[in-house]
């Protein structure tokens, strides 16, 4: 049997738009050859999702987004996907719109409650979750970092201000004279040092000479030391104790008028007679300055001694 050329060309035409259509569901992430389950879940934001996005089960591929659309006048957003693999999850599992980072786009992760037994099936609309992408945690986690950074700034431009207002040309010139008698100082206290270490190095015998009769001195102080331990020193206490005992019975006599000095310091009588007689030797050896004559006569021819005259009757 022979085909006819307008046979061919409309075979031709049906394979091309077959396989435009499959072409066109393949770049979509849908194979029409392959069975697969539908899904939805609501969303108030989708975050940049699109068709074709793809949905994983703990990391792996098992779907795509196939359409999203919005759902009421409230704009909220209707995403629908597709699940191509044989893995089952419970109605009560959670669509999480993840992802999001300079290179790659958004996802949807399904996240499985295994604790419920009651399964998902194609249609079923699944609890919707959207988490937080690198931008929103960047802006999450930099937003304090700003406010901190801000105060930061307003109480540096606040401390420089008051230094300002502090530090007039007054202030400045003072700080600025400190600094120049510090730098003076340094100068000096190093000039210091270096003549101490010429110094030094100049006496440097004369101090090793020092230090050897330093150590020869305490080497003869420890020979005087042990030599003073070794006296009886407790016989020579004992004996002073004995004379100090014996000084204290003298003074205790003395004070009681005992003995003949203890007597004599206590008998004010003597002390009266004993000054009388003082007074009249005194007047005794001035007269005899005064008239040598009355007490010593000398005559060759035998001449008698003529009475006593008193000073009264000589003038």
């Amino acid at each position: 049997m022979k085909l006819s050329k307008e046979f061919k060309t409309g075979l031709l035409a049906i394979i091309a738009i077959a396989m435009i259509v499959f072409g066109y569901n393949f770049l979509k992430g849908e194979n029409l050859l392959e069975k697969s389950r539908t899904y939805h879940a609501i969303y108030d934001d989708v975050e940049g999702l699109s068709s074709s996005s793809p949905v994983t089960i703990n990391g792996l591929q098992v779907g795509s987004v196939s359409k999203i659309d919005f759902l009421n006048e409230e704009a909220k957003l209707l995403v629908s996907f597709t699940v191509k693999n044989n893995f089952e999850f419970s109605k009560s599992s959670i669509a999480k719109i993840y992802g999001g980072d300079l290179i790659g786009g958004k996802s949807i992760a399904i996240e499985p409650n295994f604790l419920d037994k009651n399964l998902a099936v194609s249609g079923d609309t699944l609890t919707s979750e959207v988490e937080d992408g690198l931008f929103e945690l960047v802006n999450n986690k930099l937003t304090p970092l700003q406010f901190k950074v801000e105060n930061a700034v307003t109480g540096i431009d606040s401390l420089v201000t008051s230094l300002n207002f502090v530090l007039d040309t007054d202030s400045k010139q003072s700080i600025k004279s400190s600094i120049v008698e510090f730098e003076t100082t340094l100068k000096s206290l190093k000039t210091t040092t270096q003549q101490i270490n010429v110094l030094i190095g100049e006496n440097a015998t004369k101090f090793g000479t020092t230090m050897d009769n330093l150590e020869h001195a305490s080497t003869n102080f420890v020979g005087i030391s042990d030599s003073l331990a070794a006296l009886e020193i407790q016989p020579m206490f004992v004996e002073l104790k004995q004379n100090l005992a014996n000084l204290n019975s003298i003074t205790g006599k003395l004070d009681k008028g005992e003995g003949s000095l203890g007597k004599l310091l206590d008998d004010d009588g003597l002390y009266d007679n004993l000054e009388a007689s003082a007074k009249q030797m005194e007047e005794l050896l001035e007269d005899m300055k005064l008239n040598p004559k009355r007490y010593v006569h000398f005559s060759i021819f035998g001449k008698k001694n003529r009475p006593y005259k008193s000073s009264d009757e000589d003038k």
